[in-house]
């Protein structure tokens, strides 16, 4: 009893004409597990600086819509580092939802474990927010993850995450199809060198009539990432760095789209930097593999369907993008457009038009520095790429942000690539760090991660 009473700070103030109340607690490494037996929906658990060697486990703890339970450790000075055990995984979620979990470190020191999984023996795990989380050591094996999802996640946000070293940075869904990542934020997160992908989405099959699922269509968006495997990485364990799989071939769900935009994929000794299948939207992103390909869309477990790749601005050795379908006819709308594109094979796909495709060599000629280092590489065009295309224009598509480019700017008409415009001083520096971007992340960098200038429609058709 006095232990919670040392640990409870306040009630805070009453929702609803006093029919709920919130409760912000103090814990420490010694009483942290007892804390959170006492949390309810809109409560805050606050950990202080330390070490946690006991792991945390949340089994059938749940918030409600509007009010999470929060756990988080402190903003500054010092850090609450939980670090991993032999046999456990670190933070392991089970039929819990409605959770924030935020300003952790988790340290792996080798072990093989997975620093943070929804665990296939639950059900769901569903409104799950992981924000600014530091996950290292965790590459014993490809097979241990940073953020590991094993059952029917649906509404996750993953932002600010920094995951360096991993077996795998993040894998979502299961390998047999079975536990759908459904409607999922990824945002602002830094993956580098993993042993495997930084980011795999797996396919699904028939989308499961969970309470709360998900049944309408719905767009999974992945934006302004670092997916970068500089030193990682073996012949034997070869993955592109980030894989994205089907949705279901029909039936609910069959009609979801993946939104993927602004990420700065950066180097791949063995594969490709992208690869994905089924309905995908891929734009205003930069790719850089100095070893072999940009971007594939090809057959893994199903085939590619509806497809847009547009202004892109890719430095490849191989192929720059290749849009490859099973039987030679696409049976869906693919576009690939108003990319620029220099590589080995620049572009490869049926459906190309207006793209600004040259050899790897000549890539001086139209951008700024590309075959530097970061924090030296500059793919801002020294002149109108534009001049240098011809063809109709891109028709606007309602996907999140389709009218901005690479920086966080509004795009140029007819804007070829990544850039929409010059370098400016509020242009993000190429490098493997925390993205931010022009006006829209000046809000952002007050705390406000996901807070952007307001979005296009958001409409899973292309």
């Amino acid at each position: 009893m006095e232990q919670v009473i040392r640990g409870f700070v306040a009630i805070a103030f009453a929702v609803f004409a006093g029919i709920a109340q919130s409760a912000v607690y103090e814990a420490t490494p010694a009483d942290y597990r007892q804390m959170v037996k006492l949390l309810q929906p809109g409560d805050t658990l606050q950990l202080a600086a330390g070490e946690y060697l006991d792991g945390l486990t949340l089994h059938e703890l749940s918030g409600a819509p509007g009010r999470p339970i929060v756990i988080a450790g402190p903003e500054q000075r010092g850090s609450a580092t939980f670090v991993a055990r032999p046999g456990h995984n670190t933070i392991s979620i089970s039929n819990s939802h409605y959770l924030l979990i935020r300003n952790l470190a988790l340290e792996g020191n080798k072990l093989p474990v997975d620093a943070v999984k929804a665990e296939g023996t639950s059900i769901s795990a569903h409104d799950i927010t992981l924000e600014n989380l530091v996950i290292r050591g965790h590459g014993n094996h490809q097979q241990n993850v940073g953020i590991s999802t094993k059952c029917p996640a649906w509404n996750w946000v993953i932002r600010g995450v920094t995951i360096i070293g991993a077996g795998t940075g993040m894998y979502l869904g299961d390998s047999n199809g079975n536990a759908p990542f459904v409607a999922g934020l990824i945002e602002r997160n830094v993956i580098v060198d993993s042993i495997g992908y930084n980011l795999q989405i797996k396919h699904q099959l028939v989308r499961p009539d969970l309470p709360g699922m998900p049944m309408g269509t719905s767009v999974t968006v992945i934006r302004h990432n670092v997916f970068a495997k500089p030193n990682a990485g073996s012949p034997f364990e070869a993955r592109p760095n980030v894989l994205v799989g089907h949705f279901p071939k029909e039936g609910r769900g069959a009609e979801d789209t993946y939104a993927i935009y602004g990420n700065f994929f950066y180097q791949n000794r063995h594969e490709a930097l992208f690869q994905g299948e089924g309905n995908v939207a891929v734009y205003s992103n930069v790719f850089v593999n100095d070893y072999g390909d940009g971007v594939r869309i090809q057959p893994h477990n199903d085939v590619p369907r509806r497809i847009a790749i547009a202004y892109n601005t890719v430095i490849a050795k191989g192929a720059g993008i290749a849009v490859t379908v099973r039987d030679g006819t696409p049976r869906y709308p693919q576009e690939v457009s108003g990319n620029a594109v220099f590589a080995g094979m620049p572009v490869a796909a049926a459906n190309g038009f207006r793209n600004l495709d040259a050899p790897l060599a000549d890539a001086a000629s139209y951008v700024r520095s590309p075959f530097a280092s970061p924090p030296g590489l500059d793919l801002h065009p020294v002149r109108n790429l534009a001049s240098a295309v011809s063809g109709n224009a891109i028709a606007r598509k309602p996907l999140p942000d389709w009218g901005r480019d690479f920086d966080g700017f509004p795009r140029a008409p007819g804007a070829i690539g990544a850039y929409g415009r010059g370098a400016t001083p509020q242009s993000w520096t190429l490098q493997l760090e925390r993205k931010t971007l022009g006006p829209p992340a000046r809000r952002a960098a007050r705390g406000r991660l996901s807070e952007t200038e307001p979005s296009d429609v958001v409409s899973p058709r292309l």
